[in-house]
C-alpha cells in the first residue's frame, strides 16, 4: 500500500525510549540540546513583528511563482547589506530551506541520481533525499586543528550519476566554515563533472571566530544554489519564508532559474502575509542575532573554562553556529554514554551518531542553551567523566 521511499525504520531507538522514561518519571532534565531559538529565553520585537504580519495586503492573493517582489527585495537588502550584490529576479523564496532542498533536488536528479552530503552532518537530509527519491554518497570532513573537506574522499565519491554537491556553511554542528581555497577547488570539480553545488547557509551570520569568511552567493565559478531563511538569520522558524539564491554562469544559472520558476509556479508555497512582513521580519534579525551571539560566545567560554579543569574531554575548535562537539574517550558507544548521562545527571546531549560522525568518541553540545542551564549540564558531564 505504501510507498518504498518512505519504508523506514520507525521504531524508537534507546535513547528515544531513555528521553521518554526520564520525563514520565518526572526527572527535571538539563537540556543541552536546545535547538528552538523561540524556547531558550530570547527577547523578540513583538509589537513590530505583529504590526507587520497585521498587514491588510496579506488578505490579497498575489500569483507570484518566485514569491513576491517585496519579499524578494527585502532578501537582496540582507545580502546588500554584506556588500553582495544580489538581483531580486535571481531569488525564489520557499516555505522553508527543506522544501528549497526538495525544489533543488527536483530540478537537478531524476530517480536514483545522487547527491554528495558532508559528513558529519544534519540528519534531517535523509529523509529529504528519500522523500525526492535522491540518493545521498557522504564525503567526509576532516579534522586536523581544524575541520575541512577532505577532497580525496568528495572525488572519490563522484560518479556519473552525481549531480550536486551539498555545503554546509558553517557546517552543523561541526561550525566549519568553507574557506575559499576549498571554494575554488569545489568549483573545479563540479565544473568538470557538470555538478552543481547547494550550500546551506542558514548558520552564516553565527561566526565564533574573527576573521574573514565568504558566502555561496558570491560564487559564479559553478552553477549554485545558496539556501538561507528566517528560521536561523532571524531566529523565527515559525514564520516559514526562506529563498534560493541563484548564482553561477550566466547561461547555466539562466536556465536554472526558469526551471525553478515552474517548480515554485507548481507549488506558490509562502503564504502572503509572512511575505509582506519580510522587510521586518528580516529587519527584526539585528537584535535577535545580538543576543545569540552573546548566549552562544558566553557558553563557548564557560566551557573552555569548566573543561581547562581536567583532561579527558576535549572541545573541537568551532568556528560557526550554535553547537559545539566534545570528544570523549572510547570506552562505550555515543548512544551508550548519552543514555547514563541521561539517567544518572539528568542531562540531555546528542551521540556523535546523530550527526553522522563516522566513529564513536562524539557528543554535540547546544550553545543557545539559556546559559544557567548549560553551565549546570557542562559541570555534571564533566563530573561524570572524571568518575
Amino acid at each position: 500500500m505504501f510507498s518504498q521511499r518512505t519504508n523506514w525504520n520507525l521504531s524508537r531507538n534507546r535513547f528515544a525510549d531513555a528521553i521518554e522514561a526520564a520525563r514520565q518519571h518526572g526527572a527535571e532534565l538539563l537540556d543541552l540540546t536546545a535547538s528552538n531559538p523561540t524556547a531558550v529565553g530570547l527577547t523578540y520585537d513583538t509589537d513590530g513583528i505583529l504590526k507587520a504580519l497585521a498587514d491588510p495586503r496579506g488578505l490579497g492573493y498575489e500569483p507570484a511563482s518566485k514569491g513576491m517582489r517585496v519579499g524578494r527585495e527585502a532578501v537582496a537588502s540582507y545580502y546588500a547589506e554584506q556588500g553582495i550584490a544580489c538581483n531580486p529576479e535571481n531569488l525564489v523564496l520557499t516555505v522553508s530551506t527543506s522544501e528549497a532542498y526538495s525544489y533543488c533536488f527536483r530540478l537537478l536528479c531524476d530517480p536514483g541520481d545522487e547527491v554528495l552530503v558532508p559528513a558529519p552532518s544534519y540528519p534531517l537530509f535523509e529523509f529529504l533525499a528519500d522523500i525526492q527519491d535522491v540518493n545521498l554518497v557522504p564525503y567526509e570532513l576532516v579534522y586536523d586543528h581544524g575541520w575541512q573537506i577532505e577532497f580525496e574522499s568528495l572525488q572519490h565519491a563522484i560518479t556519473p550519476r552525481s549531480r550536486a554537491v551539498m555545503v554546509v556553511h558553517p557546517n552543523n554542528p561541526t561550525g566549519h566554515y568553507t574557506k575559499a581555497w576549498e571554494v575554488e577547488r569545489l568549483n573545479a570539480l563540479c565544473s568538470e563533472n557538470e555538478m552543481a553545488i547547494v550550500a546551506d547557509e542558514v548558520f552564516l551570520d553565527y561566526a565564533l571566530e574573527a576573521g574573514s569568511r565568504v558566502s555561496f552567493a558570491e560564487n559564479r565559478g559553478a552553477l549554485t544554489f545558496t539556501l538561507s531563511g528566517l528560521s536561523k538569520i532571524s531566529g523565527l522558524p515559525q514564520m516559514k519564508a526562506a529563498w534560493i539564491l541563484v548564482s553561477g554562469p550566466e547561461a547555466v544559472a539562466h536556465e536554472a532559474l526558469g526551471r525553478l520558476e515552474v517548480i515554485a509556479d507548481t507549488y506558490l508555497s509562502p503564504n502572503a502575509p509572512v511575505q509582506w512582513a519580510l522587510p521586518a521580519l528580516l529587519g527584526s534579525r539585528r537584535g535577535v542575532q545580538g543576543q545569540l551571539n552573546e548566549r552562544t560566545r558566553s557558553n563557548l567560554t564557560e566551557l573552555d573554562r569548566q573543561l581547562a579543569k581536567q583532561h579527558l574531554l576535549e572541545r573541537l575548535r568551532v568556528e560557526g553556529g550554535w553547537y559545539a562537539v566534545l570528544r570523549v574517550p572510547v570506552t562505550r558507544t555515543d548512544e551508550d554514554l548519552a543514555i547514563e548521562l541521561l539517567e544518572h545527571e539528568s542531562v540531555l546531549v546528542h551521540p556523535g551518531h546523530f550527526f553522522n560522525f563516522a566513529g564513536d568518541g562524539y557528543l554535540v553540545v547546544s550553545l543557545i542553551t539559556p546559559t544557567e542551564e548549560f553551565c549546570a549540564g557542562v559541570k555534571r558531564i564533566v563530573r561524570y567523566l572524571q568518575r
